[in-house]
């Protein structure tokens, strides 16, 4: 089956942009192939800095002829009608159609029409060119004298070749005949600009790897990374040392060379003064360098590993003492700034916090610390925590955010802040909570267990969820600029993964709510409005909040509907007894009894539904014990059944043992079979039948006590 080879070679793409347009190229290039019926084997793309490539195997040659029966009007149809079927079908006069006799509206024309298929090469020209004009780079340009002419071309960087073959591998594939803006689809293309700038003429995905590769490019990006990562463990090994690992910095330069070479260079050991993680972010961020420690120990040493892109005449020496000269500058920098920040106590940094607006709406980020540290000091005793460290370690949080070394690396904020805490003495769960209150920021994030911790963690998520619900600046969509989804996750894993009891309404809304009224922000809630579910931001909130968990519990397995019956009951707002509920039930329907019960339920809601619906009444009235006595065995059974179930249900879940509720409903089973299968629901005696009909609502009210079972499928 014959191959598409493509290559985009540009200037540069940068590194950040190659992954995402490989996966872009990949999908235009066969989603096009796909909608016009041509099926492939296999796809994959490629980037380095300087080209695109596509390879898609097993390609037909063209494309399947197509036969198609087309049904027209009516014979004796007005002419106009007539005309434009003999149009769309292709036909000159009647007499190339066909009548079709259909017993029910009578006689019809039709037309069977017969295209043949396309040749593949055909289509490639057609689609290619149309893709790389609406390419969706991030950021784009246009260049020459081209570029003043309507409908110029846009590319990352200038486009300066491109290469098309399509062609079987037993024979010299063809050409696809196109061209974009004058740069016409040949043979053509080049390897490493510096190392191997001469022509290179190729025809197939395999012959284009190889020749690429006598050329120093390294097409695929695992590949580059493979090599970088090894040699730099086997260089760090030599040396009796050890790599720091790190993905996203291995990925980043990756996307930086075409011909990975590996070196070492030194820095001074008076530099190791300076905390390791402004080390490794001052090197990271400047040089995309690594850092190295001594075996066996996570002692950083005065050594780093670089990525080139060349290899030199003189092995590297040169190259590797411009990085040095860089780096000692840069740790030289991180070294005043680390001087100058632990001459200045974090106490005497709160003032500027002042000056630094978090959001017009919200305050600045000094009244936003006094928020969090007055809602940390409300959570502490939920979460075990001292109130005087909470609300201390809360005031110091967000004052690395004016140092000098957290001015230069942001991502350094909380980690520097505990360096300056524990400097200046302050206990250790204050100096921990200061850099884990961020935590955790994503899913795989570690979540912090210190209670000091736990506690400013919350109340930073609280106040960002609360604050920005009170100013209606909700998600929507895939927009979250203020990473709204990720504050609520971080809400969720604190509580349950710490086993944290907390009303979201009064121990985090209200509270935060409070605090907004009380130290800056002008948030929609009334000041005086006593909080409830219909307070329309705490519900939203609450259903953002269910939303999240939904996502939370379904990476662990858990069932969507499951976790909407148990929220549909009302006040459901404690998010540890929202998943011990759902696991408890999730549990009891994997049963027997669970699932026969959830049936009855079914059968009964059904019944009752439409009984309500044809009397225009419900029949939410306490059935009558009396009458069920005097009725049938399995009618006696179940009203008796259900007064004990009920009341057992509500007393195991007043006691939080969710297991126990369920186990009470579980007793249901037997009597809910029986009367389904002995008991005739509408009976001709209307109080008969009315009783009967309360007895099944009785049902469905037994099963409120632990969910709303009308939300569970199945």
């Amino acid at each position: 089956m014959p191959d598409l080879l493509l290559e985009l070679r540009s200037e540069e793409i940068p590194a950040r942009m190659q992954r995402r347009a490989a996966d872009d190229l990949r999908k235009l290039v066969t989603d096009a192939l796909v909608e016009r019926g041509f099926l492939y084997e296999g796809a994959k793309a490629f980037a380095t800095p300087r080209r695109l490539a596509l390879h898609v195997a097993g390609l037909p040659p063209r494309g399947q002829d197509v036969r198609e029966e087309r049904k027209g009007p009516r014979v004796g149809a007005p002419e106009g009608a007539v005309q434009g079927f003999l149009k769309s079908a292709g036909l000159a006069s009647l007499d190339q159609a066909t009548i079709v006799t259909d017993p029910k509206k009578g006689e019809f024309y039709a037309a069977v029409i017969e295209r043949p298929g396309r040749e593949t090469l055909d289509v490639l020209a057609e689609i290619l060119p149309q893709i790389i004009r609406s390419f969706p780079w991030p950021k784009s340009m246009r260049w020459g004298k081209a570029s003043a002419q309507p409908g110029a071309l846009r590319w990352v960087r200038p486009l300066q070749s491109i290469v098309a073959t399509f062609g079987p591998e037993t024979e010299t594939p063809d050409v696809v005949p196109f061209a974009v803006d004058g740069i016409v689809a040949g043979t053509t293309t080049y390897g490493h600009r510096f190392l191997a700038p001469e022509a290179i003429e190729v025809r197939r995905f395999n012959d284009y790897v190889q020749a690429l590769e006598r050329a120093k490019v390294v097409l695929d990006v695992e590949r580059r990374k493979d090599i970088i990562l090894h040699d730099a463990r086997d260089l760090a090994f030599a040396r009796g040392l050890e790599l720091v690992e790190d993905e996203g910095l291995l990925e980043e330069v990756a996307g930086l060379v075409e011909w990975p070479v590996v070196l070492m260079g030194s820095f001074d050991e008076t530099f190791l003064d300076i905390p390791a993680e402004a080390i490794r972010a001052t090197i990271r961020a400047n040089q995309k360098c690594f850092v190295l420690r001594r075996a066996g120990t996570d002692t950083l040493a005065p050594a780093f590993i670089l990525t080139s892109n060349l290899v030199a005449s003189d092995g590297g020496l040169a190259i590797t003492a411009g990085n040095e000269r860089v780096v000692r500058a840069r740790l030289s920098d991180a070294k005043f700034f680390w001087e100058t920040d632990k001459a200045i106590r974090l106490d005497d940094r709160l003032p500027k916090l002042y000056s630094i607006v978090f959001h017009e709406k919200l305050g600045t980020q000094g009244e936003r610390v006094q928020r969090i540290a007055a809602l940390a000091r409300e959570l502490a005793p939920l979460v075990g925590a001292d109130p005087d460290l909470a609300e201390r370690a809360a005031t110091l949080a967000k004052a690395d955010l004016v140092t000098e070394m957290v001015g230069e690396f942001p991502e350094l904020q909380g980690l520097m802040g505990r360096k300056y805490a524990a400097l200046q003495g302050e206990p250790e769960s204050v100096a921990a909570a200061i850099e884990d209150h961020y935590k955790p920021v994503g899913p795989s994030d570690r979540v912090p267990t210190d209670p000091v911790a736990v506690a400013v963690a919350l109340a930073d998520k609280l106040d960002t969820l609360v604050g920005f619900w009170s100013i209606d600046e909700k998600p929507t969509g895939s927009k979250d600029p203020y990473a709204l989804r990720r504050a609520a996750l971080g809400v969720i894993r604190l509580l349950i993964e710490n086993t944290v009891k907390l009303s979201l309404l009064h121990d985090g809304y209200q509270a935060a709510a409070d605090g907004l009224r009380n130290y800056g922000g002008t948030p929609r809630i009334e000041a005086d409005a006593a909080l409830s579910e219909s307070d329309a931001d705490a519900a939203s909130l609450l259903a953002f909040f269910a939303d999240r968990l939904k996502v939370y519990l379904r990476d662990k397995g858990a069932r969507h509907d499951l976790i909407d019956a148990v929220f549909a009951l009302p006040g459901q707002d404690d998010l540890l007894m929202v998943v011990r509920r759902v696991e408890a039930l999730g549990s009891f329907l994997e049963t027997d009894d669970g699932k026969n019960l959830l049936a009855g339920y079914k059968r009964a809601a059904n019944i009752l539904r439409i009984e309500e619906k044809k009397d225009g009444r419900t029949y939410d009235a306490a059935p009558d014990a009396g009458q069920a006595a005097t009725g049938e065995p399995e009618e006696r059974a179940l009203a008796e059944a259900l007064a004990v179930a009920r009341e057992k249900a509500s007393a195991a879940v007043a006691a939080e043992d969710f297991a126990g509720a369920m186990q009470a409903l579980s007793t249901l089973r037997a009597p809910v079979d029986a009367f389904f299968e002995r008991v005739t629901v509408n009976a001709d005696d209307a109080d008969l039948r009315r009783n009967r009909l309360a007895l099944l609502n009785a049902l469905r009210a037994a099963t409120r006590e632990v969910a709303d079972f009308s939300r569970i499928e199945g």
